[in-house]
């Protein structure tokens, strides 16, 4: 039995962030995901330490992560 494979191995916060904010841009992401730490001087390290307390917050942008690299690769 074959397990599938998790989009999110090996990938950590900070690079999905990185990769989702240059994709997007700030004002993107906060478009998509609705966390006043991508509207109100948004930065790297702030939105990280958001997401890293918050769950719920992370499970979406990790969602969005994971739907834009489904969007590359077909």
């Amino acid at each position: 039995m074959t397990q599938p494979r998790d989009p999110l191995h090996g990938v950590t916060l900070e690079s999905i962030l990185v990769e989702l904010q240059a994709h997007y841009g700030w004002e993107g992401l906060a478009e998509r995901v609705d966390i006043r730490c991508f509207k109100s001087d948004p930065s790297i390290k702030s939105s990280l330490t958001f997401l890293r307390k918050t769950p719920w917050a992370r499970a979406k942008v990790e969602e969005l992560f994971v739907q834009l690299r489904h969007r590359q690769t077909s």
